[in-house]
Protein backbone atom coordinates (compact mmCIF):
# COMPACT_ATOMS: atom_id res chain seq x y z
CA UNK A 1 0.00 0.00 0.00
CA UNK A 2 2.95 2.29 0.61
CA UNK A 3 3.76 1.89 -3.10
CA UNK A 4 0.26 3.08 -4.00
CA UNK A 5 0.58 6.13 -1.77
CA UNK A 6 3.98 6.93 -3.25
CA UNK A 7 2.74 6.52 -6.83
CA UNK A 8 -0.22 8.80 -6.17
CA UNK A 9 2.10 11.32 -4.52
CA UNK A 10 4.37 11.29 -7.56
CA UNK A 11 1.40 11.81 -9.92
CA UNK A 12 0.10 14.59 -7.73
CA UNK A 13 3.44 16.42 -7.76
CA UNK A 14 3.77 16.10 -11.52
CA UNK A 15 0.19 17.28 -12.07
CA UNK A 16 0.70 20.21 -9.69
CA UNK A 17 3.69 21.36 -11.74
CA UNK A 18 1.64 21.06 -14.93
CA UNK A 19 -1.28 23.05 -13.52
CA UNK A 20 1.04 25.73 -12.16
CA UNK A 21 2.64 26.14 -15.56
CA UNK A 22 -0.70 26.35 -17.37
CA UNK A 23 -1.98 29.00 -14.96
CA UNK A 24 1.20 31.09 -14.89
CA UNK A 25 1.61 31.12 -18.68
CA UNK A 26 -2.14 31.29 -19.51
CA UNK A 27 -1.53 28.39 -21.85
CA UNK A 28 -5.18 27.63 -22.51
CA UNK A 29 -5.94 31.23 -23.46
CA UNK A 30 -3.58 30.97 -26.39
CA UNK A 31 -4.59 27.47 -27.42
CA UNK A 32 -6.42 26.75 -30.65
CA UNK A 33 -10.03 25.62 -30.44
CA UNK A 34 -9.01 22.04 -31.17
CA UNK A 35 -6.27 22.02 -28.53
CA UNK A 36 -8.57 23.61 -25.95
CA UNK A 37 -11.34 21.07 -26.47
CA UNK A 38 -8.97 18.11 -26.45
CA UNK A 39 -7.32 19.41 -23.27
CA UNK A 40 -10.66 19.67 -21.48
CA UNK A 41 -11.56 16.19 -22.73
CA UNK A 42 -8.28 14.80 -21.39
CA UNK A 43 -8.81 16.48 -18.02
CA UNK A 44 -12.26 14.85 -17.90
CA UNK A 45 -10.59 11.48 -18.47
CA UNK A 46 -8.24 12.13 -15.57
CA UNK A 47 -11.12 13.26 -13.37
CA UNK A 48 -13.05 10.03 -13.91
CA UNK A 49 -10.00 7.95 -13.03
CA UNK A 50 -9.48 9.97 -9.85
CA UNK A 51 -13.15 9.50 -9.00
CA UNK A 52 -12.73 5.75 -9.43
CA UNK A 53 -10.01 5.73 -6.76
CA UNK A 54 -12.17 7.93 -4.52
CA UNK A 55 -15.17 5.61 -4.84
CA UNK A 56 -13.02 2.58 -4.06
CA UNK A 57 -11.43 4.31 -1.10
CA UNK A 58 -14.82 5.42 0.28
CA UNK A 59 -16.06 1.84 -0.12
CA UNK A 60 -13.26 0.62 2.15
CA UNK A 61 -14.01 3.37 4.69
CA UNK A 62 -17.67 2.30 4.68
CA UNK A 63 -16.64 -1.32 5.22
CA UNK A 64 -14.46 -0.40 8.18
CA UNK A 65 -17.16 1.81 9.68
CA UNK A 66 -19.97 -0.74 9.69
CA UNK A 67 -19.34 -2.53 12.96
CA UNK A 68 -22.18 -2.90 15.44
CA UNK A 69 -19.92 -1.55 18.17
CA UNK A 70 -19.77 2.15 17.44
CA UNK A 71 -16.45 2.50 19.18
CA UNK A 72 -14.80 0.12 16.73
CA UNK A 73 -15.88 2.02 13.61
CA UNK A 74 -13.18 3.77 11.63
CA UNK A 75 -15.26 6.92 11.39
CA UNK A 76 -15.69 7.02 15.18
CA UNK A 77 -12.02 6.32 15.86
CA UNK A 78 -11.15 9.24 13.59
CA UNK A 79 -13.40 11.56 15.65
CA UNK A 80 -16.25 11.83 13.13
CA UNK A 81 -19.96 11.21 13.52
CA UNK A 82 -20.23 9.12 10.36
CA UNK A 83 -18.63 8.22 7.05
CA UNK A 84 -19.97 11.35 5.36
CA UNK A 85 -18.18 13.63 7.79
CA UNK A 86 -14.95 11.66 7.52
CA UNK A 87 -15.02 11.82 3.71
CA UNK A 88 -15.64 15.57 3.86
CA UNK A 89 -12.61 16.07 6.07
CA UNK A 90 -10.37 13.87 3.94
CA UNK A 91 -11.33 15.26 0.53
CA UNK A 92 -12.52 18.79 1.48
CA UNK A 93 -15.73 18.14 -0.49
CA UNK A 94 -19.30 19.19 0.25
CA UNK A 95 -21.68 16.88 2.18
CA UNK A 96 -23.63 16.26 -1.03
CA UNK A 97 -20.52 15.04 -2.83
CA UNK A 98 -19.63 12.75 0.07
CA UNK A 99 -23.16 11.31 -0.06
CA UNK A 100 -22.85 10.67 -3.80
CA UNK A 101 -19.53 8.86 -3.24
CA UNK A 102 -21.29 6.62 -0.73
CA UNK A 103 -24.08 5.92 -3.23
CA UNK A 104 -21.60 5.07 -5.96
CA UNK A 105 -19.66 2.63 -3.79
CA UNK A 106 -22.84 0.73 -2.92
CA UNK A 107 -23.21 -0.18 -6.60
CA UNK A 108 -19.59 -0.79 -7.56
CA UNK A 109 -17.73 -1.92 -4.41
CA UNK A 110 -16.60 -5.51 -4.08
CA UNK A 111 -18.44 -7.40 -1.38
CA UNK A 112 -16.92 -9.82 1.08
CA UNK A 113 -18.33 -12.96 2.68
CA UNK A 114 -18.70 -12.20 6.38
CA UNK A 115 -17.83 -15.76 7.41
CA UNK A 116 -15.09 -16.80 4.98
CA UNK A 117 -13.74 -13.40 3.97
CA UNK A 118 -13.94 -14.41 0.31
CA UNK A 119 -14.35 -11.78 -2.37
CA UNK A 120 -17.85 -11.40 -3.84
CA UNK A 121 -18.66 -9.50 -7.06
CA UNK A 122 -20.06 -5.98 -6.97
CA UNK A 123 -23.78 -5.43 -7.36
CA UNK A 124 -23.10 -3.94 -10.81
CA UNK A 125 -19.81 -5.55 -11.90
CA UNK A 126 -19.79 -4.23 -15.48
CA UNK A 127 -20.31 -0.70 -14.19
CA UNK A 128 -17.44 -1.27 -11.75
CA UNK A 129 -15.16 -2.23 -14.64
CA UNK A 130 -16.24 0.86 -16.59
CA UNK A 131 -15.46 2.99 -13.52
CA UNK A 132 -12.03 1.37 -13.18
CA UNK A 133 -11.24 2.09 -16.83
CA UNK A 134 -12.38 5.71 -16.65
CA UNK A 135 -15.27 5.14 -19.05
CA UNK A 136 -17.75 6.36 -16.46
CA UNK A 137 -17.32 8.73 -13.53
CA UNK A 138 -19.06 9.49 -10.27
CA UNK A 139 -22.02 11.23 -11.92
CA UNK A 140 -22.60 8.31 -14.28
CA UNK A 141 -22.43 5.66 -11.58
CA UNK A 142 -24.92 7.54 -9.39
CA UNK A 143 -27.26 8.11 -12.35
CA UNK A 144 -27.30 4.41 -13.28
CA UNK A 145 -27.27 2.76 -9.88
CA UNK A 146 -30.55 4.09 -8.51
CA UNK A 147 -32.82 2.71 -11.31
CA UNK A 148 -31.01 -0.62 -11.60
CA UNK A 149 -30.59 -1.38 -7.91
CA UNK A 150 -34.12 -0.21 -7.21
CA UNK A 151 -35.62 -3.17 -9.08
CA UNK A 152 -33.33 -5.95 -7.77
CA UNK A 153 -35.93 -7.45 -5.45
CA UNK A 154 -38.48 -7.79 -8.25
CA UNK A 155 -36.66 -8.92 -11.37
CA UNK A 156 -33.77 -11.04 -10.15
CA UNK A 157 -30.01 -10.53 -10.34
CA UNK A 158 -29.58 -12.12 -13.77
CA UNK A 159 -31.79 -9.51 -15.44
CA UNK A 160 -30.11 -6.67 -13.57
CA UNK A 161 -26.76 -7.93 -14.85
CA UNK A 162 -28.05 -7.88 -18.43
CA UNK A 163 -28.90 -4.20 -18.05
CA UNK A 164 -25.58 -3.60 -16.29
CA UNK A 165 -23.63 -5.06 -19.22
CA UNK A 166 -25.61 -3.09 -21.80
CA UNK A 167 -25.28 0.24 -20.00
CA UNK A 168 -21.57 -0.25 -19.37
CA UNK A 169 -21.10 -0.89 -23.09
CA UNK A 170 -23.13 2.25 -23.85
CA UNK A 171 -20.86 4.24 -21.52
CA UNK A 172 -17.81 3.05 -23.46
CA UNK A 173 -19.33 3.97 -26.81
CA UNK A 174 -20.11 0.38 -27.75
CA UNK A 175 -23.89 0.43 -27.72
CA UNK A 176 -26.10 -1.16 -30.35
CA UNK A 177 -26.28 2.10 -32.33
CA UNK A 178 -22.52 2.75 -32.18
CA UNK A 179 -23.09 6.00 -30.33
CA UNK A 180 -20.07 7.78 -28.85
CA UNK A 181 -19.30 7.41 -25.12
CA UNK A 182 -22.32 8.57 -23.15
CA UNK A 183 -22.62 11.39 -20.63
CA UNK A 184 -24.14 10.84 -17.21
CA UNK A 185 -27.51 12.22 -18.32
CA UNK A 186 -27.72 9.78 -21.25
CA UNK A 187 -26.70 6.91 -18.99
CA UNK A 188 -29.53 7.83 -16.63
CA UNK A 189 -32.03 7.72 -19.49
CA UNK A 190 -30.70 4.31 -20.53
CA UNK A 191 -30.99 3.00 -16.98
CA UNK A 192 -34.57 4.25 -16.63
CA UNK A 193 -35.52 2.62 -19.94
CA UNK A 194 -33.98 -0.69 -18.92
CA UNK A 195 -35.74 -0.54 -15.56
CA UNK A 196 -39.06 0.08 -17.32
CA UNK A 197 -38.47 -2.80 -19.74
CA UNK A 198 -37.39 -5.34 -17.13
CA UNK A 199 -39.89 -4.26 -14.50
CA UNK A 200 -43.01 -3.25 -16.47
CA UNK A 201 -45.35 -3.56 -13.49
CA UNK A 202 -43.33 -1.07 -11.49
CA UNK A 203 -43.00 -0.94 -7.78
CA UNK A 204 -46.56 -0.97 -6.47
CA UNK A 205 -45.50 -1.36 -2.82
CA UNK A 206 -43.19 1.58 -3.31
CA UNK A 207 -46.08 3.56 -4.80
CA UNK A 208 -48.14 2.81 -1.72
CA UNK A 209 -45.28 3.88 0.53
CA UNK A 210 -44.88 7.04 -1.52
CA UNK A 211 -48.56 7.87 -1.13
CA UNK A 212 -48.35 7.28 2.62
CA UNK A 213 -45.34 9.59 2.87
CA UNK A 214 -46.88 12.53 1.00
CA UNK A 215 -47.01 15.62 3.16
CA UNK A 216 -47.31 19.37 3.21
CA UNK A 217 -46.96 21.36 6.39
CA UNK A 218 -46.96 25.04 7.26
CA UNK A 219 -44.80 26.21 10.13
CA UNK A 220 -45.53 29.05 12.48
CA UNK A 221 -45.34 32.55 11.13
CA UNK A 222 -41.94 34.04 11.87
CA UNK A 223 -41.17 37.48 13.24
CA UNK A 224 -40.43 38.72 9.69
CA UNK A 225 -44.00 37.70 8.68
CA UNK A 226 -42.76 34.82 6.50
CA UNK A 227 -44.25 31.37 7.02
CA UNK A 228 -42.04 28.35 6.26
CA UNK A 229 -43.39 25.48 4.13
CA UNK A 230 -42.05 21.97 3.80
CA UNK A 231 -43.31 18.73 2.34
CA UNK A 232 -42.94 15.73 0.07
CA UNK A 233 -44.84 15.54 -3.22
CA UNK A 234 -45.79 12.46 -5.22
CA UNK A 235 -44.35 12.35 -8.74
CA UNK A 236 -47.50 13.42 -10.55
CA UNK A 237 -48.09 16.34 -8.17
CA UNK A 238 -44.48 17.48 -8.43
CA UNK A 239 -44.66 17.17 -12.22
CA UNK A 240 -47.86 19.21 -12.40
CA UNK A 241 -46.37 21.91 -10.18
CA UNK A 242 -43.26 21.97 -12.35
CA UNK A 243 -45.46 22.40 -15.43
CA UNK A 244 -47.15 25.37 -13.76
CA UNK A 245 -43.74 26.87 -12.99
CA UNK A 246 -42.64 26.30 -16.58
CA UNK A 247 -45.79 27.79 -18.09
CA UNK A 248 -45.65 30.94 -15.97
CA UNK A 249 -41.90 31.48 -15.98
CA UNK A 250 -40.92 30.25 -19.43
CA UNK A 251 -38.93 32.89 -21.34
CA UNK A 252 -41.11 32.19 -24.38
CA UNK A 253 -44.15 33.33 -22.39
CA UNK A 254 -42.65 36.75 -21.78
CA UNK A 255 -44.40 39.37 -23.84
CA UNK A 256 -44.99 43.01 -23.18
CA UNK A 257 -46.76 44.87 -25.94
CA UNK A 258 -47.63 48.53 -25.98
CA UNK A 259 -49.03 50.58 -28.83
CA UNK A 260 -50.41 53.95 -29.81
CA UNK A 261 -53.74 53.75 -31.56
CA UNK A 262 -54.18 55.85 -34.71
CA UNK A 263 -55.19 59.10 -33.10
CA UNK A 264 -53.82 62.55 -33.65
CA UNK A 265 -51.07 61.77 -31.17
CA UNK A 266 -49.99 58.48 -32.75
CA UNK A 267 -47.10 59.77 -34.82
CA UNK A 268 -45.66 61.87 -32.01
CA UNK A 269 -45.97 58.99 -29.57
CA UNK A 270 -44.32 56.61 -32.02
CA UNK A 271 -41.32 58.93 -32.37
CA UNK A 272 -41.01 59.51 -28.64
CA UNK A 273 -41.32 55.81 -27.88
CA UNK A 274 -38.51 54.56 -30.15
CA UNK A 275 -36.02 54.63 -27.30
CA UNK A 276 -38.57 52.93 -25.04
CA UNK A 277 -38.88 50.01 -27.45
CA UNK A 278 -35.14 49.50 -27.30
CA UNK A 279 -35.25 49.63 -23.52
CA UNK A 280 -38.05 47.07 -23.44
CA UNK A 281 -35.99 44.70 -25.60
CA UNK A 282 -33.37 44.74 -22.85
CA UNK A 283 -35.93 43.95 -20.16
CA UNK A 284 -34.51 41.55 -17.58
CA UNK A 285 -36.51 39.80 -14.88
CA UNK A 286 -34.67 40.56 -11.65
CA UNK A 287 -36.39 37.85 -9.60
CA UNK A 288 -34.48 34.79 -8.47
CA UNK A 289 -35.64 31.35 -9.61
CA UNK A 290 -37.05 30.67 -6.16
CA UNK A 291 -38.99 33.95 -6.21
CA UNK A 292 -40.38 33.18 -9.68
CA UNK A 293 -41.58 29.78 -8.55
CA UNK A 294 -43.11 31.27 -5.41
CA UNK A 295 -45.02 33.83 -7.47
CA UNK A 296 -46.22 31.08 -9.81
CA UNK A 297 -47.47 29.02 -6.86
CA UNK A 298 -49.23 32.08 -5.40
CA UNK A 299 -50.91 32.77 -8.74
CA UNK A 300 -52.07 29.14 -8.97
CA UNK A 301 -53.52 29.20 -5.44
CA UNK A 302 -55.49 32.39 -5.96
CA UNK A 303 -56.65 31.25 -9.40
CA UNK A 304 -57.90 28.00 -7.86
CA UNK A 305 -59.75 29.92 -5.13
CA UNK A 306 -61.49 32.02 -7.80
CA UNK A 307 -62.33 29.07 -10.02
CA UNK A 308 -65.47 28.04 -8.13
CA UNK A 309 -64.42 24.40 -8.37
CA UNK A 310 -63.10 24.00 -4.84
CA UNK A 311 -65.35 22.66 -2.05
CA UNK A 312 -67.41 25.30 -0.24
CA UNK A 313 -66.23 26.55 3.11
CA UNK A 314 -68.91 27.96 5.36
CA UNK A 315 -71.39 27.91 2.49
CA UNK A 316 -69.16 29.89 0.12
CA UNK A 317 -66.01 29.52 -1.93
CA UNK A 318 -62.83 29.44 0.19
CA UNK A 319 -62.36 33.10 0.99
CA UNK A 320 -59.43 34.76 2.69
CA UNK A 321 -60.78 37.04 5.42
CA UNK A 322 -59.00 40.30 6.19
CA UNK A 323 -59.96 42.51 9.12
CA UNK A 324 -58.79 46.06 9.76
CA UNK A 325 -59.99 48.99 11.82
CA UNK A 326 -61.85 51.56 9.74
CA UNK A 327 -59.76 54.34 11.30
CA UNK A 328 -56.50 52.67 10.22
CA UNK A 329 -57.89 52.08 6.73
CA UNK A 330 -58.91 55.73 6.42
CA UNK A 331 -55.48 57.08 7.44
CA UNK A 332 -53.57 54.49 5.42
CA UNK A 333 -51.49 53.19 8.32
CA UNK A 334 -51.83 50.51 10.96
CA UNK A 335 -52.20 46.76 11.15
CA UNK A 336 -54.54 44.17 9.71
CA UNK A 337 -55.22 40.51 10.41
CA UNK A 338 -55.60 37.53 8.05
CA UNK A 339 -57.67 34.59 9.15
CA UNK A 340 -55.41 31.61 9.85
CA UNK A 341 -52.29 33.71 10.52
CA UNK A 342 -51.39 34.63 14.07
CA UNK A 343 -49.29 37.77 13.64
CA UNK A 344 -50.65 41.01 12.18
CA UNK A 345 -49.71 42.11 8.67
CA UNK A 346 -49.09 45.53 7.19
CA UNK A 347 -51.93 47.60 5.82
CA UNK A 348 -50.28 47.34 2.40
CA UNK A 349 -50.65 43.54 2.51
CA UNK A 350 -54.26 43.86 3.59
CA UNK A 351 -55.01 46.37 0.83
CA UNK A 352 -53.55 44.07 -1.83
CA UNK A 353 -55.47 41.08 -0.49
CA UNK A 354 -58.74 42.95 -0.38
CA UNK A 355 -58.32 44.71 -3.74
CA UNK A 356 -59.41 41.71 -5.78
CA UNK A 357 -61.97 40.56 -3.21
CA UNK A 358 -65.14 41.63 -1.50
CA UNK A 359 -65.43 44.40 1.07
CA UNK A 360 -68.09 44.00 3.73
CA UNK A 361 -68.27 46.70 6.37
CA UNK A 362 -68.99 45.47 9.90
CA UNK A 363 -69.49 48.16 12.56
CA UNK A 364 -68.97 47.12 16.18
CA UNK A 365 -70.27 48.96 19.20
CA UNK A 366 -68.10 49.96 22.10
CA UNK A 367 -68.90 46.71 23.87
CA UNK A 368 -68.10 44.63 20.79
CA UNK A 369 -71.69 44.10 19.67
CA UNK A 370 -72.35 44.13 15.92
CA UNK A 371 -74.46 47.23 15.36
CA UNK A 372 -74.39 47.36 11.57
CA UNK A 373 -73.68 44.76 8.89
CA UNK A 374 -73.25 46.16 5.40
CA UNK A 375 -73.82 44.27 2.16
CA UNK A 376 -70.85 42.80 0.29
CA UNK A 377 -69.64 45.26 -2.32
CA UNK A 378 -66.95 46.22 -4.82
CA UNK A 379 -66.19 42.77 -6.26
CA UNK A 380 -65.96 42.64 -10.04
CA UNK A 381 -68.69 40.44 -11.48
CA UNK A 382 -67.80 37.46 -13.69
CA UNK A 383 -69.07 39.43 -16.70
CA UNK A 384 -66.88 42.43 -15.84
CA UNK A 385 -63.88 40.17 -15.34
CA UNK A 386 -64.36 38.56 -18.75
CA UNK A 387 -64.64 41.95 -20.42
CA UNK A 388 -61.49 43.27 -18.73
CA UNK A 389 -59.48 40.16 -19.58
CA UNK A 390 -60.58 40.40 -23.21
CA UNK A 391 -59.48 44.03 -23.34
CA UNK A 392 -56.12 43.51 -21.59
CA UNK A 393 -55.23 39.98 -22.70
CA UNK A 394 -53.20 39.25 -19.55
CA UNK A 395 -51.13 41.08 -16.96
CA UNK A 396 -50.64 44.53 -18.45
CA UNK A 397 -47.11 45.04 -17.12
CA UNK A 398 -44.73 44.74 -20.11
CA UNK A 399 -42.47 41.71 -19.88
CA UNK A 400 -44.91 39.71 -17.76
CA UNK A 401 -46.23 36.51 -19.33
CA UNK A 402 -49.00 35.64 -16.86
CA UNK A 403 -52.18 34.85 -18.82
CA UNK A 404 -55.47 36.59 -18.12
CA UNK A 405 -57.06 33.56 -16.46
CA UNK A 406 -54.41 33.70 -13.73
CA UNK A 407 -54.66 37.44 -13.16
CA UNK A 408 -56.44 39.42 -10.49
CA UNK A 409 -58.54 42.50 -11.29
CA UNK A 410 -57.05 45.62 -9.75
CA UNK A 411 -58.95 48.80 -8.92
CA UNK A 412 -56.82 51.52 -10.53
CA UNK A 413 -58.44 54.09 -8.25
CA UNK A 414 -58.87 52.29 -4.95
CA UNK A 415 -62.43 51.61 -3.89
CA UNK A 416 -61.78 53.17 -0.49
CA UNK A 417 -60.86 56.40 -2.31
CA UNK A 418 -64.04 56.46 -4.37
CA UNK A 419 -62.95 54.23 -7.23
CA UNK A 420 -65.82 52.47 -8.95
CA UNK A 421 -66.09 48.73 -9.51
CA UNK A 422 -66.38 49.25 -13.24
CA UNK A 423 -64.54 48.05 -16.32
CA UNK A 424 -63.22 51.59 -16.75
CA UNK A 425 -61.43 51.25 -13.39
CA UNK A 426 -60.22 47.64 -13.50
CA UNK A 427 -57.09 46.14 -15.06
CA UNK A 428 -55.49 42.69 -15.20
CA UNK A 429 -52.48 42.24 -12.93
CA UNK A 430 -50.72 39.03 -11.98
CA UNK A 431 -50.35 38.24 -8.29
CA UNK A 432 -46.75 39.42 -8.13
CA UNK A 433 -47.25 42.77 -9.84
CA UNK A 434 -50.53 43.34 -8.00
CA UNK A 435 -48.75 42.72 -4.70
CA UNK A 436 -46.32 45.61 -5.27
CA UNK A 437 -48.19 47.94 -7.62
CA UNK A 438 -48.59 50.62 -4.95
CA UNK A 439 -44.95 50.54 -3.88
CA UNK A 440 -43.15 49.47 -7.04
CA UNK A 441 -41.88 51.43 -10.04
CA UNK A 442 -44.89 50.89 -12.34
CA UNK A 443 -47.70 53.44 -12.56
CA UNK A 444 -51.15 52.77 -14.03
CA UNK A 445 -53.90 55.14 -15.07
CA UNK A 446 -57.08 54.84 -17.12
CA UNK A 447 -57.82 57.14 -20.06
CA UNK A 448 -61.10 56.78 -21.92
CA UNK A 449 -61.56 53.33 -20.40
CA UNK A 450 -58.17 52.06 -21.59
CA UNK A 451 -55.20 51.32 -19.28
CA UNK A 452 -51.97 53.23 -19.71
CA UNK A 453 -48.69 52.61 -17.93
CA UNK A 454 -45.55 54.51 -17.15
CA UNK A 455 -42.51 52.43 -16.30
CA UNK A 456 -39.27 53.08 -14.45
CA UNK A 457 -36.52 55.12 -16.08
CA UNK A 458 -34.58 52.09 -17.31
CA UNK A 459 -37.70 50.85 -19.12
CA UNK A 460 -39.13 54.04 -20.57
CA UNK A 461 -36.56 56.84 -20.75
CA UNK A 462 -39.11 59.26 -22.23
CA UNK A 463 -41.33 58.94 -19.16
CA UNK A 464 -44.46 58.96 -21.32
CA UNK A 465 -47.74 57.27 -20.53
CA UNK A 466 -48.40 54.48 -23.01
CA UNK A 467 -51.40 52.37 -23.85
CA UNK A 468 -50.73 48.69 -23.27
CA UNK A 469 -52.42 45.40 -24.07
CA UNK A 470 -51.75 41.78 -24.94
CA UNK A 471 -55.10 41.40 -26.68
CA UNK A 472 -54.41 40.17 -30.21
CA UNK A 473 -57.70 41.66 -31.41
CA UNK A 474 -56.81 45.14 -30.19
CA UNK A 475 -53.29 44.87 -31.57
CA UNK A 476 -54.60 43.81 -34.98
CA UNK A 477 -57.09 46.67 -34.99
CA UNK A 478 -54.38 49.17 -34.07
CA UNK A 479 -52.08 47.92 -36.83
CA UNK A 480 -54.83 48.17 -39.41
CA UNK A 481 -55.68 51.72 -38.40
CA UNK A 482 -52.04 52.74 -38.56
Amino acid sequence: MNDTRKAIGDVRAELADLVSGVFSRNTLHGASDEDLLETVRAVGDLQRLVEALLVDGVAEIVGRSGQMDRGERLSTRMGCHNVNELVQRLTLCAPQTAARLEKAQRATALEWNALTGEEQPAKLPALRDALRDGAVGLDGVVAVSAPLLGMRDRVGRSQVLIADDAIAAFARGGGVDDAPPASAELLKIQALVWASALDPDGDEPKDRDTAQSRSFTMGKQRDDNLTPFRGLAEPEVAAQLQRIFDSVNSPSAKSGVWFAEATGEAEAEADAAAEDVEAEAAWVDQRTRAQKQYDALAAALFAAARSGELPALGGAAPTLLVTVNAEDLARGAGWAFLEGIEQPVSLNTATHTACAGVLQRVILGGNGRIVELGSPERTFTPQQRKAITLRDGGCIIPGCGIPAAWCEIHHVVDHAKGGATHTDNGVCLCWGHHRFIDTGPWEIRMRDGVPEIRGPAWFGPSGRWRRVTKSKTRLLRALRRQ
